[in-house]
Order: C-alpha cells, then structure tokens, then sequence
C-alpha cells in the first residue's frame, strides 16, 4: 500500500500505475480512490500514468481532526504531486475533487499541469445567495451534515438513489454500484467527511476558473440531482478562459461510473495529443 506523509504528519493513500503523461484523479465526497477504478483501468490501457489520492480524512488517509478544507486539500495534492515529481500532468476531478482540482491548479499548477477536466463539479460554488439566486439552499446541505454525523450508514445507503438516478422512472438499480458507494463511504472519517460538506457547498472556485489559462473540459448531465448543472457547469464554463463543455441530457451525478464508456471517451479526445 503507498503512503505519503504530508508536512503536518497526516499520511495519504494514493495509487501510482504505469508510466507516460500523467493523470491525476479527484475524487468525489466521501469516496475514495476507488471511484476511479473504471478510469484507471482505461486510461492506463491508453498508455498513460494514473494517480488517485484519497484525501485526508477519506478512504484510506488518515482520518483528520483538521485541515478538512480546499485550502488544506489543495496544498496535499501539492505536496503529494512534488512528491511524485508529476509534470505537463492531467488533472481530473469529480464533484467536490473538481473543486479539490481546480484549486490545487490555480494555487500550484501553473508549471505542472497541462490541462483539467471537471466532471459533475461543484464549481464556481453551489449555495445560494444574492450572486447566486438560483444555487441550493443551506438547508440542503444542513440536512446532509444532520445525516452523516446522526445517520450516515443508512444515509449512505440511501444518497445513491439520486447520485446515480436510479429514483427515476425505469431506472435499472445495479446494487453492487450502491454498495462500492457504500462501502468507500464508511471507509472514511466521519469528522472529516462532517466537515467537508462546508469545504464542497461554500467554497467559492470563481477566483480560480478566472486564473486559471489551460484548456479545461467541463463535463456535466442534465439530471444531475447532487450538483445542478445550471449553476455550476454552465457558469463554471462562462468563467474559464479556456474553457470547452459538454453537458449530457438525462445522465447523473455519477456519470463517471454509469456512463464510463461515453465519459471516458470524451475524455480521451479532449487530452489525446
């Protein structure tokens, strides 16, 4: 298992296969490096090196007290992607690991980073308020924390309806997607994962799309229940310098991993040189 100690003492999971440009995964609240097996597996097929973290406080991390916010998150994969000595890197986020990435680039990419993908991502920033009239209300995400620190094995359970879209009509539920979901949740840190719903909610990416001048892909579905694509994807793209979006009418949250074939090659088109 490969373990890297940050400067604070907390030491992250992370996963290192295959060699060529390499691409650096982000994953998604409260998921873990395993969210990516699917794009692991292709990419490296695809003759690139894939790295997947889990951040603090998630998955195989350490389970912190503190530093559970983008700032913190933003400067372990610094260290961590130093660490790794990663250069022209590919950075590609999911959710709240769009955010993670697109900090992390804005912060510390400039010489190290080629290009970035957001998928589903909770940028430029999710709540609502006087800039974003039609963002989600607080108390969406109260309740969220309400759930994980009272409830959250079955909460867990319950969130992958909606994350995958399976309480839509002639959905086909596959169980053992919800239980990997499942199971990568309850492997983290409930302290961390509490305090991460404030770090994927409130914190505001709109400085970082402005800055950053690679190309970025953002990739969104039209019946994503977690994130609305309306007030992350569209004004995400309208913010980026460089930016291209694709957004795909009736898929979910958690397209990454019921529609891999279609993302991936998309994906692949946008970063093959």
């Amino acid at each position: 298992m490969s373990k890297f100690t940050l400067k604070d003492g907390t030491e992250l999971y992370y996963k290192d296969w295959g060699t060529g440009q390499p691409i650096f995964f982000h994953h998604g609240w409260p998921l873990s490096a395993d969210d990516w097996d699917t794009q692991m597996m292709f990419f490296l097929d695809q003759g690139f090196r894939v790295i997947a973290h889990d951040r603090r406080g998630h998955g195989r991390s350490a389970q912190t007290y503190a530093g559970n916010e983008m700032n913190t998150y933003a400067a372990d994969v610094a260290e961590l992607t130093a660490f790794l000595d990663l250069k022209d890197a590919i950075h590609i986020g999911h959710s709240t690991g769009g955010g993670e990435a697109i900090r992390y680039v804005a912060k510390y990419g400039k010489n190290r980073v080629s290009k970035v993908v957001l998928i589903s991502a909770v940028t430029p920033y999710m709540i609502v308020d006087d800039n974003n009239p039609n963002g989600v209300p607080l108390a969406v995400f109260d309740d969220i924390r309400f759930n994980t620190a009272n409830n959250r094995s079955q909460f867990y359970h319950d969130i992958t309806f909606p994350f995958y879209g399976y309480n839509r009509e002639g959905a086909k539920v596959v169980k053992g997607i919800q239980d990997n979901w499942w199971r990568q949740g309850m492997m983290g840190g409930i302290k961390a994962h509490y305090d991460c719903i404030k770090a994927f909610s409130e914190t505001d990416f709109t400085e970082d799309l402005k800055s950053v001048e690679m190309p970025v892909l953002v990739l969104h579905g039209e019946d994503d229940q977690i994130v609305p694509y309306a007030t992350t994807a569209l004004r995400a793209a309208e913010l980026l310098k460089n930016g291209k979006l694709i957004t795909y009418p009736g898929l979910c949250h958690g397209m990454p991993t019921t529609d891999a074939p279609t993302i991936n090659a998309d994906i692949l088109a946008f970063i093959k040189p």
